[in-house]
């Protein structure tokens, strides 16, 4: 039997925007509020307002001041609350650790497919009856793919269209064997956040996209040395504004 959620009344916002590390503020100009779920809070309040002339709500992943790890982040009332104000597509930008040589410390990767290994996590809105079994082949949308992928050329950073993400329960890294596991599979990022994000978002019915900005080699790619937080930080902060470009040009043509 199909259980369809019940759309929202009212729609405050077109499109949904969850940042991740790093990327605690995106709009200017902005009304702040508060939104209330069935899952309790979400990490932060949200904040609307306009990109050429979309409406927009943006919600910091971890909150404001990161105070949820990858583990705690209350991914159900984040996913729900944007939902919630009738948002049609969802674009969560994330940083990710490279598996392979050709994917570098600055570059870009809208994903396409991801492997999850996380654990102890709520996942799913459809814990009680009816049973709902939800269709996941595709995590991302493909429309929203294409236009996160062009705006991303058009704004000259080096953009790889697809990849497989490996999504790890954090908070810890990967150990150089887990590290080398992943990159045999021919998987190329990691990362502790993609999941349960975009199953919630798919049993929301919101299409979903990401934009990874690879932040490191993981546990050490041919000789490189292995990810520490501060290297994360500090390709973050360099990079976290070309992001930003890349979403203000994207978010006028989104689907």
């Amino acid at each position: 039997m199909a259980h369809r959620p019940t759309p929202p009344e009212t729609r405050r916002a077109d499109i949904g925007i969850v940042g991740g590390s790093g990327f605690y503020e995106f709009l200017d100009d902005v009304e702040e509020i508060d939104v209330a779920t069935p899952f309790g809070a979400p990490a932060a309040a949200l904040t609307l307002g306009a990109v050429g002339g979309r409406r927009v709500a943006f919600l910091p992943r971890h909150g404001k001041d990161h105070r949820f790890p990858a583990h705690r982040v209350p991914f159900r009332a984040n996913i729900h609350a944007l939902w919630s104000l009738g948002v049609r597509s969802i674009v969560a930008p994330c940083s990710v650790g490279s598996l392979q040589p050709d994917l570098h410390p600055g570059d870009l990767v809208v994903i396409d497919q991801l492997v999850d290994r996380t654990w102890g996590r709520a996942d799913t809105y459809h814990d009680d009856p009816p049973v709902h079994h939800q269709s996941f082949a595709e995590p991302y949308d493909a429309g929203l793919r294409a236009t996160l992928v062009a705006a991303g050329r058009e704004i000259g950073a080096t953009v790889h269209d697809g990849g497989t993400m490996v999504v790890i329960n954090g908070p810890r890294f990967s150990t150089r064997a887990e590290s080398k596991w992943f990159r045999s599979m021919g998987w190329h990022v990691v990362n502790m956040t993609g999941y349960p994000e975009a199953v919630l978002a798919a049993e929301r019915e919101v299409p979903y996209a990401t934009v990874a900005l690879v932040t490191d080699y993981d546990a050490g790619v041919d000789g490189q040395e292995p990810v520490t937080m501060e290297a994360v930080l500090a390709v973050l902060q360099r990079n976290v504004a070309r992001v930003r470009e890349l979403l203000v040009r994207a978010i006028p043509r989104l689907p």
